[in-house]
């Protein structure tokens, strides 16, 4: 066994990515604070193909250092949109065919094992690291979707409920 070299990864281009077809998931981020974990979901999205991020709320949005230190460049790669209102956005793209639904812990939440997802254009919606994803956002989804935990925190970094989540989703359809 050995490593494969970065030459060996067959690693598409910007111009090749932007070209190639999308998976019809919409991540959005509702109100998420840390440049860090903005730049984490550009770059786990990109490895994933998503269609866009949508940055909501006081979300950061790049150009800006901190998020490229772990984007590490995926912001040029992934198509993304700012909108000051995620309510609205979310509501316009459930009018467009979209399933939204948000990570989160609620009375109404089921396994994202079990999720009731069978292939059609979704917006998986990632909330704020201390409040979560608002109550206002959470009344508008068609799925409200938690991750299995088993220790004393049941809060997982949002970076990693993204890549979790991403992959939960991806994995179906492959």
């Amino acid at each position: 066994m050995r490593k494969l070299r970065n030459s060996e990864l067959k690693r598409l281009s910007t111009e090749e990515f932007k070209a190639i077809k999308k998976l019809p998931i919409i991540v959005a981020l509702d109100d998420v604070r840390s440049m860090h974990n903005v730049g984490s979901v550009f770059r786990t999205s990109d490895s994933f193909t998503v269609e866009k991020i949508l940055l909501g709320g006081i979300t950061p949005v790049p150009p800006m250092v901190e998020i490229e230190k772990t984007a590490l460049g995926a912001t040029s790669s992934v198509d993304w949109l700012y909108s000051e209102d995620l309510k609205s956005s979310l509501l316009n793209l459930k009018n467009e065919g979209y399933k939204v639904f948000a990570f989160e812990h609620s009375s109404e939440s089921i396994s994202v094992l079990n999720s009731n997802w069978n292939g059609e254009k979704v917006v998986l919606v990632f909330g704020n690291e201390v409040k979560g994803v608002s109550l206002d956002v959470l009344k508008i989804c068609d799925e409200i979707i938690e991750i299995p935990q088993f220790g004393t925190k049941h809060s997982l970094n949002i970076s990693v409920s993204v890549g979790i989540g991403l992959w939960e989703f991806v994995r179906k359809m492959i």
